[in-house]
């Protein structure tokens, strides 16, 4: 039992993080909405992608390595804070860079690797012996 709910809670992040991406995505396609030449558009689509690039790649890294990729979302919160001035609207900071410390203190809180009975097994034994 303990197992599976760990095992869930390691996915948490990682489907939290997918959703938000689809999200901060959307918002290049107001790259389409104006007069611009089609390959203005594109330029202006690819630029406006390059937040949700970022975060495929902390994403990436968070997969393999739960607590450094958790500590990268933090720090890219605080970036999207201060870059996009979400400080100044409340709502902004809600929608823009508190889901991404969310998702960071997940991942950094996350089990990293598999833990087997066994192993938790040890880890109960090892706090009992230590006091």
């Amino acid at each position: 039992m303990n197992q599976q709910i760990i095992g869930r809670f390691k996915w948490i992040p990682r489907i939290l993080a997918i959703l938000y991406i689809c999200f901060i995505s959307l918002f290049a396609l107001d790259a389409f909405s104006g007069e611009e030449s089609f390959l203005e558009q594109i330029a202006g689509f690819i630029i406006h992608l390059i937040p949700s690039l970022v975060l495929i790649l902390v994403l990436l890294i968070a997969w393999k390595k739960e607590r450094m990729g958790g500590l990268l979302f933090i720090l890219l919160s605080l970036a999207f804070t201060l870059f996009f001035n979400t400080y100044r609207n409340w709502v902004a900071f809600l929608f823009i860079s508190v889901p991404v410390l969310a998702v960071g203190v997940l991942f950094t809180v996350s089990p990293g690797g598999k833990v087997t009975p066994e192993k938790a097994g040890e880890e109960v034994i090892n706090k009992d012996l230590s006091g």
